[in-house]
């Protein structure tokens, strides 16, 4: 019997992986348009990064983590997350300066599977560490947006909040904990547990969401700072033309956010999972971590989810051309027409297997190539057969020929 993958976990095939590509192209153009670059960080971490630096009293890290002690005796867990892992690497760094900085990566939570809900999932992200000016919080928001939409969701809209500085929590943390502890009858059970540790996680249950209709919200008890940062947040937004929708239950799920915390969402994606992705300011996370205060705003979105919010389209072109070669003396000859190609710049790819030109062609037809370019006895004269695969078109010429028309075409 053939081992299947583990539950929560996919493989990625063509064709379907065209369009994780296609999500995974359009991140990394937009990223690198507005001026964030590569970081890569381990995929597991000391487990204490992310109990001191998500929240030990969060579901991540309470009953998502996939943790496991190593041969060293050393605690160690796969990240459910990037951005604390980021900001270890800056303060590892120095911690000095603007940092602004893109990733792509699994990520690891034990999770009930569901669609757009994995065990193991691709997400990628922006984190601009350093600057404090809601200006910031703007861009990173503008560069996930502007990604949903090169993707073709273009109902996608942002739900914005600010949960104010951790100064402005302490009086509302009373006010919500006196709401929660009237009505911890009326709560699920997990909800329940989390009055006395941690009440603003409450905000986050889906099943008590009839409940907490009447709760107390951050965004009434902002102190006058948080105020006018989330109030320079909304005009920024309006300049960029970015839609949003004020949520004043929106908290996110981890303890290092402070003031602005933001969601994607589209009316087209309608799964129980309805975040396309989502992010915040983090200013308390470097302290939390041992560093000195540092600003941060980041953003994460799950490319599972952008895959299947991506509407159906005709699937383009995905080779410039397929060399197909008439008989085995050909082989040679073939394969630097390939190379030729791809050193030009082209996608190009062959058939190795000796398989009949018939043959061939269908294999171009499934690449869903442009071109066939046809190395026949024609080779001799230093010419190839060009033929336009929608059409069936065709045409010799010589291979600097061929690049021209693939150039043109």
């Amino acid at each position: 019997m053939i081992p299947r993958a583990p539950k929560g976990t996919d493989d990625i095939l063509p064709p379907e992986s065209e369009r994780w590509r296609t999500a995974l192209r359009t991140f990394d153009d937009l990223a690198d348009r507005y001026g964030y670059q590569l970081a890569l960080t381990p995929i597991f971490e000391h487990t204490e990064l992310f109990a001191r630096g998500v929240g030990e009293d969060t579901d991540v890290v309470e009953k998502q983590m996939y943790t496991f002690e190593d041969r060293g005796g050393r605690s160690l867990t796969l990240r459910p997350e990037a951005t604390a892992s980021v900001v270890r690497a800056h303060l590892d760094r120095g911690g000095d300066g603007i940092l602004k900085v893109a990733y792509a990566g699994p990520m690891f939570r034990y999770e009930q599977p569901q669609a757009g809900r994995r065990r193991q999932f691709l997400q990628v992200g922006v984190e601009y560490i350093g600057e404090p000016s809601p200006e910031a919080d703007v861009e990173v928001i503008e560069v996930g947006y502007r990604c949903l939409q090169a993707c073709g969701i273009g109902d996608a809209s942002v739900l914005l909040n600010s949960i104010g500085d951790p100064e402005d929590r302490v009086a509302y943390r009373d006010l919500l904990f006196r709401f929660l502890d009237q009505h911890r009858d009326d709560l699920s059970t997990e909800a329940a547990r989390r009055i006395d540790t941690n009440p603003l996680r409450a905000l986050d249950s889906k099943q008590d969401e009839t409940v907490l209709e009447g709760a107390p919200v951050p965004i009434d008890h902002l102190g006058s700072a948080a105020r006018a940062h989330h109030a320079a947040v909304e005009a920024g937004l309006r300049r960029q033309g970015i839609p949003f929708v004020a949520d004043p239950r929106l908290v996110r799920g981890l303890d290092y956010y402070n003031r602005t915390v933001f969601e994607y969402q589209a009316a087209s994606y309608q799964v129980a999972q309805a975040a396309l992705g989502g992010g915040g300011r983090y200013d308390p996370l470097a302290a939390m971590l041992g560093g000195s205060d540092t600003p941060g705003v980041g953003l994460a979105m799950g490319v599972d989810r952008i895959v299947l919010a991506m509407p159906d389209v005709v699937d383009a072109p995905a080779l410039d051309a397929f060399v197909v070669w008439t008989g085995d003396e050909r082989l040679e000859a073939a394969l630097v027409v390939a190379s030729s190609l791809r050193a030009a710049g082209f996608s190009a790819d062959l058939d190795l297997s000796g398989k009949s030109v018939r043959s061939q062609f269908r294999a171009a037809d499934r690449r869903r190539a442009t071109a066939a370019i046809v190395v026949g006895s024609e080779w001799d004269e230093g010419l190839v057969t060009v033929k336009r695969l929608a059409s069936g078109e065709e045409s010799t010429m010589t291979l600097e020929g061929t690049q021209a028309w693939l150039k043109n075409r």
